[in-house]
């Protein structure tokens, strides 16, 4: 076989494949995924189809009948095992060798496991990545019953809102001073803060987890303070990591994931990468970024450039996050930030600035001032940090 494959059946893969199909590309693609299933949505997972209120089939990305009609070979339940960059092969788990013209690496990230002597072995731990974490986990989600997560970044917070959402008893852990510590602001993070606990979370902040207890399923966690909470399971959510095994493997070169060049271009010309797993070049620095749009945004790049576009991929980042009857939406990167701006009310916003510059927003049930901000963050339009407090028509800054 000679052709385009790609490694990895996630969203970056997904938008990778049509992305070449209505480019023009007439060529074989063959899509390697190592989960059973056709590429499907992964952030409704731990809330819309957690809650049931998202059936199976809407979670997939394309239909079967799209992988057919566009003459797409999907090869679900599959494991690439090693890739021969001079024969310009992949090896699956079962010795079958597929032959490329073309390489693209979408291997996403994995979830952070607990150490065993800490807990993560016990029976009725979980974590929150794939489909079959959640499907392993939802018989848990009785009401009455009690949930520890441990880690207060969005994967937890999302986790607790939809477990009180069913009637749980939840209390969530995090090490560090604060929720979100990492990825917002104090002041976004008050406000997820004062909503988790007006429906019930018990938050505890700056205490860490020494170890799960139980013999052989979790009983509770013992935290670094002494402290016991009962739990009848627990949910693990610190971070990922990205799928880079394969790469290191085969010599490419990996810094923060799959290092590739501004078009999406690895160290081997004939090798690319898109999504989670893939870092790049950015404003003097290297970039990885863990979202729905990037891994979209990328992959479509790196199709065109697989064609011959030499395009430049220039993200425009941009998360959501849902919990309880609050949606909040993140447009541009927060890193280095020297001063935030809230604007109050009903609706709260908090905008980012470096050096008076707008670098980021989060609204909290504000589709408009996340649009507002959005657009003028692309533009690189200057707003001042006084004309956004003082705004009376955010709108009108886009003039």
């Amino acid at each position: 076989m000679t052709g385009i494959v790609i490694v990895g059946a996630g969203q970056a893969a997904a938008a990778l494949t049509a992305k070449l199909r209505s480019a023009g590309y007439v060529g074989e693609i063959t899509v390697i995924g190592a989960e059973p299933v056709p590429p499907y949505q992964r952030p409704p997972l731990s809330k819309a189809y957690l809650l049931g209120e998202m059936p199976l089939e809407r979670l997939a990305l394309r239909s079967p009948e799209w992988w057919e009609a566009n003459a797409i070979t999907l090869r679900t339940g599959t494991r690439v095992a090693a890739i021969d960059r001079a024969a310009r092969t992949v090896t699956t788990d079962t010795g079958e060798v597929i032959g490329y013209t073309q390489l693209a690496l979408c291997t996403g990230a994995s979830p952070r496991h607990l150490p065993a002597p800490v807990g993560g072995a016990l029976g009725h731990v979980y974590q929150v990545r794939s489909l079959a974490d959640v499907d392993a986990m939802r018989a848990e989600f009785r009401p009455g019953a009690r949930l520890v997560v441990i880690g207060g970044g969005y994967i937890g917070l999302e986790a607790a809102a939809v477990a009180r959402k069913l009637g749980l008893t939840v209390t969530l852990v995090e090490a560090a001073a604060r929720i979100l510590g990492r990825v917002a602001c104090a002041e976004t993070a008050d406000a997820i803060r004062a909503l988790q606990c007006r429906h019930g979370v018990t938050l505890i902040e700056g205490t860490g987890l020494a170890r799960l207890t139980g013999e052989t399923d979790v009983t509770g966690a013992e935290l670094t303070d002494g402290r016991h909470i009962p739990a009848d399971f627990a949910i693990v959510g610190i971070g990922v990591t990205p799928d880079t095994d394969l790469a290191r493997a085969a010599g490419l070169a990996v810094e923060d994931g799959i290092a590739t060049d501004a078009h999406g271009r690895t160290s081997d010309p004939a090798i690319w990468a898109a999504g989670d797993c893939a870092s790049f070049p950015w404003q003097g620095r290297r970039l990885r970024l863990e979202s729905v749009g990037n891994a979209i945004d990328m992959a479509e790049t790196v199709a065109q450039n697989m064609l011959g576009a030499e395009k430049v991929y220039t993200p425009k980042p941009w998360f959501w996050s849902d919990q309880f009857d609050t949606k909040l939406q993140i447009a541009g990167l927060n890193s280095g930030y020297d001063e935030v701006v809230s604007r109050g009310g009903d609706t709260p916003s908090f905008w980012y600035f470096r050096n008076r510059q707008l670098i980021a927003v989060d609204t909290l049930n504000d589709p408009r001032a996340y649009m507002v901000g959005k657009r003028l963050i692309e533009a690189a339009k200057p707003v001042t940090p006084e004309t956004i407090a003082t705004a009376t028509d955010l709108k009108a800054l886009l003039k």
